[in-house]
């Protein structure tokens, strides 16, 4: 009686965590459609909004290996409960003694084989197609530094540095420890390519509604891309660990339209505008390399 009570409990749990499982799944699916905030938000379960395909993509695969994964383990459950009922000792006190069944080594062989080709095969896909940078409308360089983030863009030739607010800056619709006083703009739905590199440590640039994370390291350049689709604004965080204040290296990037870019680009040409002035992070930077 004490085992059938511990077996009925046993199902029980395995197959509450099998639901919780499943509705996580289904979750993620609604917030993969339903509208994006560009952040996290209190009780959420299951992956941020896709703001672009490639996070269309990985929210996808996400969903198709729990389903996969659930499917598995009630299988194997009810495997293991045949097993416990069936060949206990009281109900089938004279065991059989057959050592090999070829169909079943043959089926529990080759099973396993098709679901890892099964997996193998979209993962392949969407790591090609996150490494594989399109041609390229706007190019940033993200620069990581201890502890904020500085963006070029090249093609306009200006610089500025984005820093996280303090709680007594923030508005009222702005996150705290996500909001920065200067955000990375970009046009929706074009593909911007991001170049990476680290001004003193290895850093992460990171935002998951765009499905990016590539590592900045210091005298290497890294490049990713994304493609937003929604006007707004998506934060991430920096997410290699790199010194006191890594939880306060925020990201932020702001998608507008074709015309509020072109606008924003205009007055950003004036406000953050180089001038051949020497940048002060370069030249400290050469001074640490001279000594």
């Amino acid at each position: 009686m004490l085992v059938l009570k511990r077996l009925i409990a046993f199902v029980a749990t395995s197959l509450a965590a099998g639901l919780i499982i499943v509705g996580s799944g289904g979750l993620a699916l609604a917030q993969s459609t339903g509208p994006g905030t560009g952040q996290p938000h209190p009780w959420q379960l299951g992956l941020q909004a896709a703001a672009s395909p490639v996070m269309s993509d990985i929210i996808w695969f996400h969903d198709f290996l729990l389903y996969l994964i659930t499917a598995i383990t009630l299988f194997v459950l009810v495997l293991l409960v045949i097993v416990m009922v069936k060949f206990n000792a009281k109900s089938n006190p004279v065991p059989s003694r057959t050592t090999h069944n070829t169909m079943i080594e043959v089926v529990w062989t080759v099973v396993p084989v098709l679901i890892l080709v099964a997996i193998a095969v979209p993962s392949f896909r969407l790591l090609f197609y996150e490494l594989k940078v399109p041609t390229a409308d706007v190019t940033i360089k993200a620069t990581g530094k201890q502890w904020f983030w500085s963006y070029q863009y090249p093609d306009a030739n200006f610089e500025f540095d984005s820093l996280m607010l303090q709680a007594k800056d923030l508005k009222a619709d702005q996150p705290r420890l996500l909001a920065v006083d200067n955000e990375m703009v970009v046009p929706v739905n074009k593909v911007v390519h991001v170049l990476t590199i680290g001004a003193d440590v290895i850093h992460s640039w990171a935002v998951p509604a765009f499905g990016v994370k590539i590592d900045a390291i210091p005298g290497r350049v890294n490049e990713t891309w994304f493609k937003a689709e929604r006007v707004g604004t998506y934060y991430g965080q920096c997410s290699q660990l790199c010194g006191k204040d890594h939880a306060f290296m925020p990201i932020a990037v702001r998608v507008v339209s074709d015309q509020d870019y072109a606008a924003w680009l205009d007055g950003a040409k004036k406000r953050f505008a180089q001038d051949n002035v020497p940048n002060p992070n370069m030249i400290a930077a050469a001074g640490e390399a001279t000594k």
